[in-house]
């Protein structure tokens, strides 16, 4: 297994981004075109990215400094639901927040795509969290195990 981390600098204070990890409208500006959040440990953490649909459960809800979810791929045989782990940190800066991301557990066959596609949505999460919404997502290529799927 292959894990991701990553950290940006955000504009906005921590109260801000965590509303873009919990809240589905808030979510939907930086990532996906659906979500269905229930942000409670052992609640429902389910986004469509690119017709693609990321499921998994909050396992940790620390307003406003941490959120903790598990992430996989529904109907998927490497990368089912709760595979992997995203640990999203914030810590309060004299600009804003610095968000630590952790991406734990992931299969090695979705690595790559991964790093690629964090980098690709944090960078919207900046600017949506800073009052600077990114407007629709053109969507991010990744490969899947058997063919291309629009997603992360």
């Amino acid at each position: 297994m292959a894990e991701f981390r990553t950290s940006i600098d955000i504009e906005a204070p921590p109260e801000t981004v965590f509303a873009h990890l919990v809240t589905p409208e808030r979510m939907v500006s930086w990532m996906g075109e659906r979500a269905d959040l229930e942000p409670v440990p052992g609640g429902r953490f389910a986004v469509d990215i690119g017709g693609v649909p990321f499921r998994g459960e909050y396992l940790e809800v620390e307003q406003p400094h941490r959120v903790v979810v598990s992430w996989g791929l529904a109907g998927s045989d490497d990368f089912p639901p709760g595979v992997s782990r995203v640990e999203f940190t914030l810590q309060p800066t004299p600009r804003g927040t610095t968000l630590h991301l952790l991406h734990t557990g992931l299969p090695e066959s979705h690595a790559a795509t991964h790093g690629l596609g964090w980098a690709h949505y944090l960078s919207r999460l900046q600017h949506s969290a800073s009052g600077n919404p990114p407007g629709p997502d053109p969507g991010f290529l990744i490969s899947s195990h058997n063919q291309e799927e629009n997603a992360v």
